[in-house]
């Protein structure tokens, strides 16, 4: 089976400017050709560290991908590095110029000399068209190997990638079948999950169950490798099968969904309706929740209440709850989730109050000590949770996740 790697350029993904969204796109787009990757790197905007990384990559993988280094300014080099790890010169290609000024013709501007750097190719390579920019990308391919370079671009990048180096791929990669499926869980630790599946997520296992952990929500990538299609998939079906009677509730989701959108799908399906009443997640339970198209089928309204005088005034909490029990408590909780799902007339109510910090906290009330609240159509139930001394960011988010697996529950039982 083929393997690939993914090699990212330009100084400003490793001085934290910009995020490198090209290869996690990259990625998803190879597995639906059967090419995992095995390898991806940034390297800075210097020649000798690019050829470097493509040397590197070219011992790992069949099929390298390089984004980023190919417009017209002094630190693009992508194209300089191609040639030198190839060991040819640079070519100039006139047609590719004249495509170039074209290009700048058609949105009235006018054509730099700078830019005909980009009319330059590696002797023995290809230009990939680009339809929506003037730098165009670079093919090089032999029978072992094959290296696309791409502009950084994403919009620009993406559609070179269909249009240009997809269907290469099929035929590059023909009669070799990778199934990848996911689980989505969510209300166990990693380390808990581990222990329960076992000897499932041992290394030189097949298929292979690989684990990721964002903010609570835990992802088991199953994959499976097979020169049959039918093969790998009832290898994959086998495991998936097994992973549900283990991990039960654990699961919400089959596929690739936030837990918001796996809740909205129950809420929708139930046909069952949804309110908020936030405290120290500041609206963001509704937001996540009206992030997802449609949601105005199933979420009514939302309230932040952050102070004591909007708790009281606008959910209907009794004033003598705040003062006996305080803000953070079971009680308030209660009353706030209670009070909004009455002004609101939904099927359901969350409520949150709690501590985000990074002040506020005391020796009963720590922060990261937060109350949420599932008010129903049959009963009102309260937990409590201890998300630690953390950044304010991640108590809110955390906090906004447990709320929707708590309400995701309450729908599945």
């Amino acid at each position: 089976m083929k393997k690939a790697a993914i090699i990212s350029v330009g100084n400003e993904l490793l001085n934290g400017s910009t995020v490198d969204t090209n290869s996690n796109w990259l990625q998803k787009q190879l597995l639906t050709v059967c090419i995992p990757v095995v390898y991806t790197c940034s390297v800075v905007d210097d020649i000798d560290e690019i050829k470097n990384a493509i040397e590197y990559a070219s011992k790992k993988a069949d099929v390298i991908l390089i984004t980023g280094g190919l417009g017209p300014t002094d630190d693009d080099l992508t194209r300089q590095a191609l040639a030198k790890y190839l060991n040819v010169e640079l070519e100039y290609y006139p047609d590719i110029y004249e495509k170039i000024e074209n290009f700048f013709i058609s949105i009235k501007r006018p054509t730099v000399e700078k830019n005909k750097i980009q009319a330059y190719l590696p002797e023995g390579t290809i230009e990939l068209d680009n339809k929506l920019g003037t730098a165009p990308g670079i093919l090089y391919q032999n029978r072992k190997i094959l290296i696309a370079s791409f502009p950084g671009v994403p919009y620009e990048m993406k559609a070179m990638f269909d249009n240009c180096i997809y269907p290469k791929l099929q035929e590059f990669n023909a009669g070799s079948f990778l199934v990848v499926k996911k689980l989505k869980c969510v209300g166990v630790g990693e380390s808990s999950m581990a222990q329960m599946i076992g000897d499932m997520m041992e290394r030189n296992r097949t298929p292979l169950i690989n684990c990721t952990v964002d903010h609570g929500v835990i992802t088991l990538h199953i994959v499976s490798q097979a020169k049959d299609e039918k093969a790998a998939r009832v290898a994959v079906d086998k495991d998936i099968e097994k992973l549900h009677s283990i991990l039960g509730d654990y699961i919400y989701a089959d596929e690739d969904l936030s837990l918001a959108e796996a809740v909205g799908r129950k809420l929708a399906q139930q046909k069952k309706t949804l309110s908020t009443a936030e405290s120290c997640t500041g609206g963001l339970i509704a937001k996540l929740i009206t992030d997802i198209p449609g949601s105005s089928k199933y979420f009514t309204y939302g309230w932040v209440t952050y102070s004591n005088e909007a708790k009281i005034s606008q959910l209907g909490v009794d004033k003598n709850l705040i003062e006996k029990y305080g803000a953070v408590s079971s009680e308030v909780a209660a009353a706030m989730a209670i009070g909004a799902k009455a002004k609101s007339g939904s099927d359901y109510s969350i409520a949150v109050t709690g501590i985000a910090g990074p002040d506020g906290g005391t020796e009963q009330k720590p922060v990261g000590l937060v109350y949420i609240s599932i008010a129903g159509p049959n009963e009102t139930k309260t937990e409590h949770f201890l998300f630690g001394a953390r950044n304010r960011d991640f108590i809110r988010l955390r906090s906004s996740q447990v709320a929707l697996n708590l309400l995701r529950l309450n729908l599945c039982n």
